[in-house]
């Protein structure tokens, strides 16, 4: 579908393509790609999993056997590495359901098992900050079906407008950074995606959100310690989300050191050294998942959209591809150390692949892309975290999707997804009409 001229709105200059955009044949090429690609998963996506989970089995590994002999940066990288990948590539990919089909070990590798159902569960499988059941539901769900409108929960410019509007020179906010860089996952993660859960919950049995309350404001400890929230206490959240990984991480997983030290008689050192570098790989894994994720859509060169649309249609394959942006890709060292983050346009076209068929697509994706003129971003995960910092601070701003084409291709959404129903039900009744003829 393009929009005869004689109709179509004034675009800006950065919006030009869009004139000759076809809609329709974007839509069926992006459909038949990510057809394919499930299509062909198997044994060797299982075989790539094995790999990166022994890859971040080995950081932990050394992090483990050097983190008690003094402060250094060897355990310090090695355990930071270690809750990066088992995040980023593991618990993702496995909770979006990428393995769900083609893993043999179903009671495990399955999007409804995968570290939810108590303590023991997430400790065993994905021990972080967050709750596994929230971040699936804030994530999965919320993240990726409202990709940069106002309900999407990990909306940089709409998470952080207090400090883009604070009237205050640039360099003051900066200052700020280090700490929002080094804390975020237990400061605003963890607290925002036990909120969009107990939303979801509220939404379900029909609770009453109180007038003063906006849902697609952030939660985040400052504002749960100073202000409170109605969805759930400080005490709460302490003891059912951040305290036991703040608990057992930090403090019960080291003690065997305790006894070790006494043995080899270096008292608690070994203990305090394990401490010591726990608490460092929490910064440095804080600023390696801040670089690697919260800049995956966020940049004057990604679009921002008013209202919802139609999962897997024309219009959201458009918004994955406007909305995301693509690290350098290739080997495997290189994706392991962005988390697989660095394909973040595939999967968010497709949610529910795993890791190879995300390297798999990238060049596919992209020459679809050039072939339709849509514009495609790859640039230095660097380059990225500048341009989010832009608009954190205020010094840049995202772009607004065209409204008016934005209706039009959301008007065509319906239409196509009534033409498809429409196919079907002709094809039953003449399928309805051969058995009786029969």
């Amino acid at each position: 579908m393009c929009v005869p001229k004689d109709s179509a709105p004034k675009l800006a200059q950065t919006d030009q393509w869009i004139k000759t955009f076809d809609f329709d044949a974007f839509t069926a090429d992006m459909k038949k790609l990510g057809d394919e690609l499930e299509k062909n998963q198997g044994d060797a996506d299982v075989r790539h999993l094995n790999k990166m989970i022994m890859w971040s089995n080995m950081c932990v590994l050394v992090g483990l056997l050097t983190m008690g002999f003094g402060v250094s940066i060897i355990p310090v990288v090695a355990l930071s590495t270690f809750t990066f990948t088992r995040w980023t590539m593991i618990a993702h990919h496995t909770c979006h359901g990428g393995y769900d089909k083609c893993h043999p070990n179903k009671s495990r590798w399955n999007r409804f098992k995968f570290a939810v159902g108590g303590t023991w569960k997430r400790m065993c499988d994905w021990f972080d900050w967050m709750m596994p059941e929230a971040w699936n539901v804030e994530h999965n769900n919320r993240h990726h079906y409202c990709l940069s409108e106002i309900e999407d929960p990990d909306l940089v410019e709409n998470n952080l407008v207090d400090m883009r509007n604070l009237p205050v020179p640039t360099i003051f906010k900066w200052m700020v950074l280090p700490f929002l860089v080094t804390t975020w996952k237990w400061f605003y993660y963890a607290p925002n995606t036990y909120k969009e859960l107990k939303l979801a919950k509220w939404r379900k049995q029909g609770k009453k959100i109180p007038a003063d309350v906006v849902p697609s404001d952030a939660v985040t400890v400052r504002s749960l310690i100073f202000g409170g929230t109605p969805f759930y206490s400080f005490t709460e959240f302490f003891s059912v989300v951040i305290g036991p990984y703040l608990l057992i991480h930090f403090f019960i997983f080291p003690l065997p050191l305790l006894a070790i030290g006494e043995y080899m008689g270096t008292g608690h050192d070994m203990y305090i050294s394990a401490v010591k570098n726990l608490f460092l790989a929490e910064l440095l894994t804080n600023f390696h998942g801040f670089v690697a994720i919260v800049t995956n859509h966020a940049g004057d060169d990604m679009y921002r959209f008013r209202e919802g649309c139609r999962p897997y249609s024309g219009s959201f394959y458009l918004r994955q591809v406007l909305a995301s942006v693509d690290f350098w890709t290739g080997s495997d060292f290189n994706d392991f150390m962005h988390g697989y983050l660095n394909y973040q346009i595939e999967h968010h076209m497709w949610p529910s692949l795993s890791m190879l068929s995300y390297k798999r697509s990238q060049p596919l994706v992209k020459a679809l892309c050039k072939k339709h003129g849509v514009p495609y971003v790859q640039e230095n995960v660097f380059w990225r975290t500048k341009k989010t910092i832009d608009i954190m601070t205020g010094s840049a701003s995202m772009r607004w999707f065209p409204e008016e084409y934005e209706k039009k291709f959301l008007e065509r959404d319906a239409v196509m997804e009534l033409e498809k129903k429409n196919k079907k039900t002709t094809l039953l009744s003449d399928k309805a009409m051969e058995a009786v003829q029969e």
